[in-house]
């Protein structure tokens, strides 16, 4: 029945006599209870005695209890010490958040969970590889992958590039905060910056001498984006493994550069045959110039000669007309007869046709003959015997005027 039904006891308990048996426990009872064993653990003495041994009990519980909480202490404070090895960065957490970064040595930390500490390795060089994957350890095998090689250049052909870059972290807060995942983020950029720099480019230029400026500027472009992101990332080299055309057209263009490489060749030999020509036509034009100038000269000088000589013996004409006649006529016989082996001469008056083999009369007087000499010393006249001797001399200089004439 109730405690609280008509014609029950009012100032009944509704625990009843249930307080002692159901209630909860009394936390002086407990601590009593465990002072008993740990003084039973450690030699003393437990139970319902007298004050006195109920009090040494306590005591020598509460020291002991001291001593296991500072070992307990001492223990969980050692597991705070840490060492970060050589080339590595400690990144201390306090209770989640960026506390400190440490160098490599033996450091401490408030242990866990307080302190957390991630160990990042700043010297190892690490490696991305765009439109191929090396397979296995080694390297020797090479698996494709065309959906990051094939790239479109600028003159809307494509080609296949691989790329290679070494990188390291540069800064170990920015890398573990900064970019959920820096590394992929690395293999974006950097396919991404050479996706840009192929598309600015031509592809004979790419395949022949652009692969160093292509490399350079896929690496600028990268290091800034990374920057820009604040990856705690630096790039330490970028190779380019391979760049070709496709292998569908492979034949095709290598059947251009043929044609390109034969189209070199040719250029190169005609500019060194023009090499030889031209140097040989300048020669020979300048030579053509020099004598031209030497012949104007020698025919200016020569004119220059002749009509002052001119006027020299004009000037000896007026003063003796006949000796200078006499002397001019002389000369130009022996410049006519000096040409000739044979002179016929038509006497006047007579029906002899004189004959003079001037290359005997030559041989005969020892190469020391000359026209002039014949007609001064009248050897003429010697040798027409048919004609008057007087007029000897007289004709004969008609008859050379008349040789002369024709």
């Amino acid at each position: 029945m109730a405690w609280n039904e008509p014609g029950g006891q009012k100032d009944k308990d509704p625990w009843g006599d249930q307080k002692n048996e159901q209630g909860p426990p009394d936390l002086d009872e407990v601590v009593r209870k465990l002072q008993e064993k740990l003084s039973g653990i450690f030699g003393g003495k437990g139970g319902k005695g007298g004050s006195g041994s109920g009090g040494g009990g306590f005591k020598a519980g509460a020291t002991s209890l001291s001593i296991i909480a500072a070992i307990i202490l001492t223990l969980w404070a050692a597991t705070g010490l840490y060492t970060v090895d050589q080339g590595n960065r400690g990144v201390v957490l306090r209770l989640g958040k960026y506390l400190e970064t440490t160098e490599a040595g033996l450091h401490w930390r408030i242990p866990f969970p307080v302190d957390t500490v991630e160990v990042v390795n700043v010297e190892e060089i690490r490696n991305v590889e765009i439109g191929y994957r090396s397979a296995g350890g080694n390297g020797q095998g090479v698996q494709n992958v065309p959906r990051e090689a094939l790239m479109l250049t600028q003159d809307e052909n494509i080609i296949d590039i691989k790329l290679a870059v070494q990188y390291q972290i540069k800064d170990a807060k920015n890398y573990l905060f900064n970019v959920r995942n820096p590394d992929l983020t690395l293999h974006q950029a950097t396919e991404s910056a050479l996706r840009t720099t192929i598309g600015k480019s031509k592809m004979d230029f790419v395949l022949t001498e652009g692969r160093s400026e292509i490399v350079s500027r896929t690496e600028t472009i990268t290091q800034e984006i990374l920057d820009r992101y604040g990856a705690g990332l630096i790039i330490t080299s970028v190779n380019m493994q391979d760049a070709q055309p496709p292998e569908e057209v492979q034949g095709a263009f290598n059947d251009a550069i043929k044609a390109r490489e034969d189209r070199d060749r040719l250029k190169n030999e005609a500019e060194a045959y023009a090499n030889g020509v031209l140097p040989e036509a300048r020669g020979q034009s300048a030579r053509m110039l020099a004598e031209s100038d030497a012949y104007k000269s020698q025919v200016v000088d020569r004119a220059e000669g002749e009509a002052s000589r001119f006027t020299q013996l004009l000037a000896e004409y007026k003063k003796a007309p006949e000796v200078t006649r006499e002397r001019l006529y002389l000369d130009a016989i022996e410049e006519v007869l000096s040409k000739s082996r044979k002179v016929m001469l038509d006497v006047e008056g007579g029906n002899n046709l004189l004959y003079l083999p001037l290359d005997r009369i030559m041989q005969d007087s020892g190469r020391n003959f000359s026209p002039r000499s014949l007609l001064q010393n009248n050897q003429l006249d010697s040798l027409t015997s048919t004609a008057p001797q007087q007029n000897t001399s007289q004709r004969s200089r008609r008859a050379l005027r008349s040789r002369e004439t024709r």
